[in-house]
């Protein structure tokens, strides 16, 4: 297994030598890739959609004999049934991010049985290995976490600080480890830890309860920009003016363009890009039509977003 970055898999994109009419017939090549993600019930999966049907029409538009099909599911057995239908359709390629990925291993097992090239995207199940995939493409949970730990350590390095986490999955408690291992050596106090549940109404709740609870708190970390929008509200209503700043993630646009915009309260945010499967995508289409090696693993960069960066993670156009 080879893990990469995402600048290792952009450059084995523009690896593309091809030239003369080898390379027509090359982009003529009939290809079905079937894409198959969650639907779009909050945010960060709003993004995903947007970004994988964006994709779709740019690769189709660059390869004539490329056809995409995007499927979006609001639940696993939703998502099991989407890929029955994708499977009749003679796929070259599957790339699914799953609702929920262990009710749905047997299903994407059955596809790539049938020599399908399958790209698995941010959701592993627990047994994540060549069996189910061919590609693996993620973001790097712990690194979200570290990064954000690291900037507070640095920025304010004895901030009292509340954490609002996200659901009690591996992913969160990824984040937490690396969390804990960015402040670690500083002074960095932790008040409390409570579960957003990802959800800026759940959020908002948790931030009234701290706001009730602490006089004086200096940070809130809530690793989400959904739940980023409700820990804001709870403390514009309670007039607060103690706190110095959030730090959330993901990379949604409204909290990209606070940073660009020099909001004190929204500084920095870290991207866990909803645009990965996009990344996946492109992969797998280079797969066919480029013919440089994709199988693998690809861990995406937790990268900070600041004032002087924010301009190329922002998408006005995207409902996140």
């Amino acid at each position: 297994m080879r893990r990469r970055t995402f600048g290792l898999a952009v450059a084995a994109l523009a690896a593309t030598v091809a030239i003369g009419p080898g390379f027509a017939q090359a982009q003529d090549k009939k290809v079905t890739i079937g894409v198959s993600i969650p639907a779009a019930d909050h945010g960060w999966t709003a993004g995903v959609v947007f970004h994988a049907e964006r994709v779709a029409k740019l690769l189709m538009k660059e390869h004539p004999g490329l056809n995409v099909i995007v499927k979006t599911s609001p639940d696993a057995a939703s998502q099991a049934n989407a890929l029955q239908d994708l499977a009749v359709q003679g796929l070259n390629a599957l790339v699914i991010l799953p609702t929920d990925p262990d009710p749905l291993v047997n299903s994407i097992k059955d596809i790539k049985d049938k020599g399908t090239f399958v790209a698995l995207v941010d959701r592993a199940p627990s047994v994540n290995d060549n069996s189910i995939r061919d590609l693996y493409v993620a973001g790097n949970n712990p690194a979200l976490g570290e990064v954000a730990g690291k900037y507070i350590a640095k920025t304010t390095p004895d901030a009292q600080v509340v954490v609002i986490r996200g659901l009690p999955i591996p992913i969160d408690q990824q984040r937490q480890d690396g969390f804990d291992k960015g402040i670690a050596g500083s002074k960095v106090k932790i008040l409390e830890r409570q579960f957003g549940n990802w959800s800026r109404d759940d959020a908002f709740k948790v931030m009234q309860d701290y706001l009730t609870k602490y006089q004086k708190i200096d940070v809130v970390w809530c690793q989400d920009d959904d739940m980023a929008v409700g820990v804001l509200e709870a403390i514009a209503q309670a007039k607060r003016t103690d706190i110095k700043y959030i730090v959330a993630g993901a990379g949604s646009k409204d909290m990209v363009k606070r940073v660009m915009d020099g909001d004190k309260m929204v500084p920095v945010d870290v991207l866990y890009p909803p645009a990965m499967v996009a990344t996946a995508m492109q992969l797998t289409a280079a797969n066919f039509y480029d013919q440089v090696p994709v199988s693998g693993t690809y861990i995406l960069d937790a990268t900070l977003v600041t004032k002087e960066n924010a301009k190329n993670f922002y998408f006005p156009d995207s409902p996140f």
